[in-house]
């Protein structure tokens, strides 16, 4: 198994629809198992139009809960909030549940034992099939948190079935940034496909999820996406890339299909493979088993 990553150090650079296009190059000539990691804001499965086999709920945090039976309204747990999460409700309070840290200094100070600490439901994920190969994906709910304990849990049981199908790659959609989500969504990967773009921050976004991946052993592969809206710019990051010693996969122009493909729910290759971007898309897969090759 070849695990394969692909980030990018900030949104909006064409990570996931460069993530569906590979899907489409490594299926067509190895079996694939693909994961999105990007459980806070997953969309590959729109791209990827898969059937869900089964489904799991995700456990969350400790969220507090009143017991309005129990509780006299003394507001002692309005006291001793820190993060503002008791709310007055007439005579008697209410906990606001994205405010609430889990905490539990109400729950240890209500003097009637009317608040108790419950385990909350924080999202789901989800076993799916597609024609390029099963997908494993995930969905947290607005405001929950650990989303890096879900990335963990969908990464695992898609290397549960890569290892199953034995000789494969697996193709992991990670989230934007370098929080903890990104380092679950990277750790034990080969190669982390790095998607920047020609932009102002693009230095500084390509060097911090470059220290990231480097921190944990994952060899890092840059390509450019819609690398001809600013060719001073794309010029700049291939030379910081030479310098550094970084792996240059290759460039992807602005191409209007990209945009056409994503509105059909398809992958730009799979909508035409005659476009500038899939044609470029194709070398940089070419370029990606060269490296995982060695």
């Amino acid at each position: 198994m070849k695990q394969i990553v692909v980030l990018s150090g900030k949104g909006g650079t064409g990570k996931t629809s460069l993530t569906a296009a590979l899907a489409v190059e490594a299926a067509d000539q190895h079996k694939l198992v693909m994961a999105d990691a990007d459980v806070d804001a997953s969309n590959l499965d729109i791209l990827l139009q898969p059937e869900n086999l089964k489904e799991f709920p995700f456990t969350g945090g400790f969220k507090a809960e009143i017991d309005n039976e129990k509780c006299t309204g003394c507001g002692r747990c309005f006291e001793v909030c820190r993060f503002g999460a008791v709310l007055s409700s007439g005579s008697k309070y209410r906990i606001d549940r994205i405010a609430c840290e889990g905490c539990n200094s109400c729950v240890h100070q209500c003097p009637e034992n009317a608040i108790r600490s419950e385990r909350t439901t924080a999202g789901a994920w989800y076993i799916s099939k597609s024609i390029y190969g099963p997908l494993f994906h995930a969905e947290m709910r607005a405001g929950e948190e650990n989303s890096g304990k879900l990335v963990t849990i969908v990464k695992n049981a898609a290397i549960e079935k890569s290892r199953e199908i034995g000789e494969s790659i697996l193709l992991v959609d990670g989230p934007p940034g370098i929080g903890c989500p990104v380092i679950a969504a990277c750790a034990g990967a080969d190669l982390a496909v790095i998607s920047t773009e020609p932009g102002v921050s693009a230095i500084h976004d390509l060097s911090r999820i470059l220290e990231t991946v480097r921190h944990f052993g994952v060899t890092p592969a840059v390509c450019i996406n819609r690398s001809d809206i600013n060719p001073d710019k794309t010029r700049e990051i291939e030379d910081f890339c030479v310098k550094d010693d970084i792996f240059l996969l290759g460039r992807i122009p602005y191409d209007p299909a990209v945009t056409m493909s994503m509105s059909k729910g398809l992958p730009v290759n799979a909508f035409d493979p005659s476009t500038p971007a899939s044609i470029a898309i194709s070398k940089i897969w070419e370029a990606i088993r060269y490296i995982i090759g060695k």
